[in-house]
C-alpha cells in the first residue's frame, strides 16, 4: 500500500512486495521539526550578528571599552561556535527529524528523547554562550567548551540524538535506507568518536582541564578533529540533505544512485586521513604532513562526484531553477560546496600551504564554505520546509527572492576583499629583497595594508546578517499565518518482516549470454552493486562498517604518531614551566590569545630572519594544550622569551598602542588590576605533574611560595625598567613570566646530566618506561 504523504510526494523507494507485513498507522512529529526550524533561525540571527560584531571589533578593538569579555580574541570562538553548532547544528537536526521519518515511514522511536535532545543542545549553547566570553576555554578550535560542557554534548550527542535515530532505524516500515540515511549515520557516529578521543583531558577543577596529549601530539590530536568536524557536521549531513530535499524541490530523482554510493563510501574513508595537512612545515613528522596532502588531493573525487550527483539532478528542470528562488539557493549553495571542495585539496598542497597558511587566505576559503554551502542549503531547506511544517503559505516569495540575491552578493563582497587580504599578507611575509633580508620587517605594516580590505568584510557580512533578518521576518509572519490547529494526518504503511532468503531478487548480468570470461560476468554483477543494495537493509552491519571505515583510516595515522617515539624527540634543555609561567599560560589561554598569535616558527628563511631559529617538536613535549595557533593577526610568539623588557609587556597590555601606535589589540589593562589567586595554583602543578611534568617533591610542596618568589623577581626587573612597584600579585606578572619563557629552553647551550634527558612519563606508552632512555634527544638546534 503506498504511503500519503502531507505534499502527496513519494518519500522514498517503494518497500519490497514480499517484506510486508500488517499494515500500521502513524502520525509523524513535525512539532519537533518546528522547533528545531525556529531554533535554527534565532540561532543564525546571533551567528552572524556576533560575526560582524567580530569582524568589526578586529579593525577597531577600542568598541569593547575595556570590557574583556567583548574583546575579540574571546568572541572569535562564541561567533564560531554559534555558527557551527547553534545555526548549522540546529538546523541538521530539523533536517534529520523531518527526513528521517518520512524515509523510514515511522515517527521517531521516542518524543522524549527527541525533547530531551532539543532542549539539552539548546543548554549546551548557552553555556558555551556564557563560558567563552569569559574565558573559559580549552583553546582548541571548534572545542574550545570545557570539560562539563564536553561530557553534556558526549551524552546529548550520542546517546539521545544517536539513540532516538538508530532505534528509528530499527523500527522504520521501509525495507531499504535511502543514501540521506547513510550520511545521517556516518554524521552521528565520526562526530562521536571525534568528540570523544579529542576532548580526553585532566579536569584541575570544574572551569578548567588540561589536554591529555601534549605538544606535537596535541596538535594531530586537533586537527583530526578540527578537519573532520568540518567533514562531518558541515559536509556529511548536508550531503544528507541534500540528497533529501534537493530532489523533493526540483521533483527530480537523483541523477546516479550508483554515483551517491561510491560518493558516500570513498568521502567516508579518504576525509578522515587528511587533517595533518593544517600542520605543514610545523614540527609535525614529515610523513603524517604528507599522508594528508596526498589523501586531502584524493578527496577531489568523491567531493565533485557529489557535486555533479546534486547538479545532474537538476536536469530537465534548470527552466524551474529561473524561476524558483529555492533551487537558486540549492544551486549556489552546491557549487559553493564544489568550490570549496576544489580550494581545500588546493591549499593541502604544499607549495600552496607555505604562502596560505596563517593568513586570511583561510578565512575567506572557511566562509566560502560557511555562507555558501552551509548557510544557502539551510535557508534553500528553510524556505522549503516552512510552509509544509507551519501548513500554510511562505508570507512573501518575493522576499525570498531579495534574500538570495542579497546573499549572494553579501558572500562576494566578503570573501574577495579576504582572499585579497590573503594574497597580501603572504607576499608580505615571505618576500626577501636582492640582499636576501626581508623585504617587509615590520609586522604592522601588513595588518596596516589589510584594513581597509577587513573593513569591506564587515560591509559584507553586513549584508548577509541583513539577509538572515529577512529569512527570520519571512517565517515568522508566515508563522504567524498558520492555521488555528495543525492538521496531524495519519499515514498507513505495512511493517516490515524479518528478512528472509524470499527477499532476496538474484541479480543477474547483462552479460550472461555474452561469450565473455566468466571474470567479466561477476565484474558486471558487481558494477550493479547488488551487494550495496543487501547492506541498505541492514542498519546495524551498514553502522558498523562505516565505523570501520572512519577507525580503521584514523588508527593508519594515530598509532605511529603516538607509538613511534622518534616523532617526538626530546630537547634535554627543555623544562616544565614554573608554577607562576603555568599559571601565566592559562591567562593566556583564557584571554584567547592563540587566535592571532601563533607559536611555531616554519622552517622558510623569512619567517626565521623574522622570528629566529625555527620551531622543533621537542620544545612541546609539556604544552597542554599545544598553541601553535592557525592564523597571525599578531606577530608569532615562540622566540618571544627575552626578546623585550618585562615593563615593555606591562605597558604594551596597558595601551599596545604606547609601542606600536597602528595596532589592532585591545587594551588588556584589567590584567593590570586583577590579583592572582595564587592559593589556586596548586592544583593545576599537580595536573602537569600527573600529565608528565617532572616537578621534584619540593617543588609541588612549595608552590604558592616559588610562584610568589618569582612574581617578586619580575616586579623588581618592572620596577628597574621604571616601572610601577607592589605589583607581584596581578595577573599580568604571571603572564608576563610565561611569554619571557617562551623558545627560551631550546636556545640554552648548557646540557643537563645525561639522567634528565627522558621524556615526561605521561609521553611513554604503558610498558615502554624502560625504552624510554632510547628516546632520541635533539641538541639545541634540534638536530637529532
Amino acid at each position: 500500500m503506498a504511503t500519503v504523504t502531507a505534499n502527496g510526494a513519494q518519500d522514498s523507494a517503494p518497500s519490497h512486495p514480499d517484506s510486508t507485513g500488517k499494515l500500521e498507522h502513524f502520525r509523524y512529529d513535525d512539532q519537533i521539526v518546528r522547533m528545531f526550524l525556529m531554533a535554527t533561525i534565532f540561532w543564525g540571527l546571533v551567528a552572524t550578528l556576533v560575526g560582524v560584531v567580530v569582524a568589526t571589533l578586529l579593525v577597531a578593538p577600542s568598541l569593547s571599552m575595556g570590557f574583556p569579555e567583548i574583546n575579540f580574541a574571546r568572541l572569535r570562538p562564541l561567533h564560531t561556535n554559534a555558527a557551527i553548532f547553534a545555526f548549522v547544528g540546529n538546523g541538521i537536526f530539523a533536517a534529520v527529524y523531518y527526513s528521517t521519518q518520512r524515509l523510514c515511514k515511522t515517527r521517531m522511536w521516542s518524543d522524549m528523547l527527541s525533547g530531551l535532545h532539543f532542549w539539552g543542545w539548546q543548554l549546551i549553547i548557552v553555556l558555551a554562550a556564557i563560558t567563552l566570553p569569559l574565558g573559559i576555554t580549552q583553546s582548541r578550535e571548534y572545542a574550545e567548551l570545557e570539560w562539563p560542557i564536553d561530557v553534556l554534548i558526549a551524552i546529548v550527542w550520542l546517546f539521545i540524538f544517536g539513540g532516538n535515530f538508530f532505534m528509528t532505524l530499527l523500527k522504520r516500515r521501509e525495507r531499504h535506507m535511502y543514501v540521506a540515511l547513510w550520511f545521517y549515520i556516518a554524521t552521528i557516529v565520526t562526530v562521536a568518536v571525534l568528540h570523544v578521543f579529542n576532548n580526553l583531558a585532566v579536569p584541575a577543577g570544574w572551569l578548567k582541564s588540561y589536554s591529555i596529549y601534549a605538544g606535537v601530539q596535541d596538535a594531530f590530536m586537533q586537527w583530526w578533529y578540527g578537519h573532520n568536524a568540518v567533514a562531518f557536521f558541515l559536509t556529511t549531513p548536508f550531503l544528507g540533505l541534500m540528497y533529501y530535499f534537493l530532489p523533493k524541490a526540483a521533483e527530480r530523482p537523483i541523477f546516479s544512485y550508483r554515483l551517491s554510493i561510491i560518493h558516500f563510501w570513498s568521502l567516508v574513508f579518504i576525509y578522515i586521513w587528511a587533517g595533518p595537512h593544517h600542520l605543514h612545515f610545523t614540527a609535525l613528522p614529515e610523513w603524517a604532513s604528507t599522508l594528508g596532502m596526498l589523501f586531502s588531493i584524493m578527496l577531489w573525487m568523491p567531493s565533485w562526484g557529489g557535486m555533479l550527483n546534486g547538479l545532474l539532478t537538476l536536469r530537465g528542470a534548470w527552466h524551474k531553477v529561473a524561476v524558483d528562488p529555492i533551487l537558486k539557493f540549492y544551486v549556489v549553495g552546491i557549487t559553493f560546496y564544489g568550490m570549496a571542495t576544489f580550494e581545500g585539496p588546493l591549499l593541502s598542497v604544499k607549495a600552496i600551504n607555505a604562502f596560505s597558511h596563517y593568513s586570511d587566505w583561510t578565512i575567506a576559503h572557511v566562509h566560502a564554505g560557511a555562507l555558501g554551502w552551509n548557510g544557502f542549503m539551510l535557508f534553500g531547506m528553510i524556505y522549503w520546509l516552512a510552509p509544509r511544517i507551519f501548513q500554510t503559505k511562505i508570507w512573501s516569495p518575493r522576499l525570498v527572492g531579495t534574500h538570495f540575491w542579497l546573499g549572494t552578493i553579501a558572500i562576494l563582497l566578503y570573501i574577495i576583499p579576504i582572499y585579497a587580504a590573503g594574497f597580501v599578507q603572504g607576499m608580505t611575509w615571505l618576500s626577501l629583497d636582492d640582499t636576501g633580508n626581508l623585504s617587509n620587517p615590520e609586522f604592522i605594516k601588513t595588518v596596516e595594508s589589510v584594513i581597509p580590505l577587513w573593513w569591506l568584510r564587515v560591509l559584507g557580512g553586513l549584508l548577509y546578517f541583513s539577509g538572515v533578518v529577512m529569512l527570520a521576518v519571512n517565517v515568522m509572519m508566515t508563522w504567524i499565518g498558520r492555521p488555528d490547529k495543525y492538521e496531524d494526518p495519519v499515514f498507513s504503511a505495512p511493517a516490515l518482516l524479518p528478512i528472509s532468503d524470499e527477499d532476496e531478487v538474484p541479480a543477474k548480468s547483462d552479460l550472461d549470454d555474452v561469450p565473455v570470461l566468466e571474470l567479466g560476468k561477476k565484474l558486471d554483477l558487481f558494477g550493479k552493486m547488488g551487494w550495496h543494495r543487501r547492506w541498505e537493509r541492514l542498519p546495524v552491519r551498514f553502522t558498523v562498517l562505516t565505523t570501520l571505515a572512519v577507525v580503521i583510516a584514523t588508527l593508519f595515522e594515530l598509532i605511529p604518531t603516538f607509538l613511534i617515539r622518534s616523532n617526538v624527540p626530546t630537547i634535554a634543555s627543555v623544562k616544565p614551566y614554573t608554577p607562576l609561567e603555568l599559571v601565566g599560560r592559562d591567562i593566556y589561554v583564557s584571554e584567547g590569545c592563540y587566535n592571532c598569535h601563533s607559536q611555531m616558527i616554519r622552517p622558510f628563511v623569512a619567517e626565521t630572519k623574522r622570528y629566529g631559529e625555527y620551531s622543533k617538536p621537542g620544545e612541546f613535549i609539556y604544552d597542554h594544550p599545544f598553541q601553535w595557533g592557525s592564523r597571525r593577526i599578531g606577530p608569532d610568539l615562540a622566540r618571544e622569551g627575552g626578546l623585550r623588557s618585562s615593563f615593555w609587556h606591562w605597558t604594551h597590555f596597558e595601551n599596545p598602542a604606547f609601542s606600536t601606535p597602528s595596532s589592532v589589540m585591545p587594551s588588556y589593562e584589567h590584567l593590570l588590576t586583577e590579583d592572582l589567586n595564587f592559593k589556586a595554583i596548586a592544583p593545576h602543578v599537580e595536573v602537569a605533574a600527573y600529565l608528565g611534568a617532572p616537578y621534584s617533591e619540593e617543588e609541588l610542596a612549595n608552590v604558592e611560595s616559588l610562584a610568589r618568589r618569582q612574581a617578586e623577581e619580575i616586579t623588581a626587573d618592572i620596577v628597574q625598567q621604571g616601572g610601577p612597584a607592589s605589583v607581584h600579585e596581578k595577573q599580568a606578572i604571571a603572564l608576563i613570566a610565561y611569554l619571557q619563557r617562551l623558545g627560551v629552553d631550546a636556545m640554552k647551550t648548557d646540557t643537563p646530566a645525561a639522567a634528565e634527558e627522558t621524556a615526561p612519563a605521561a609521553e611513554a606508552p604503558a610498558g615502554e618506561e624502560a625504552a624510554a632512555d632510547e628516546t632520541p634527544t635533539e641538541d639545541a638546534s634540534g638536530n637529532p
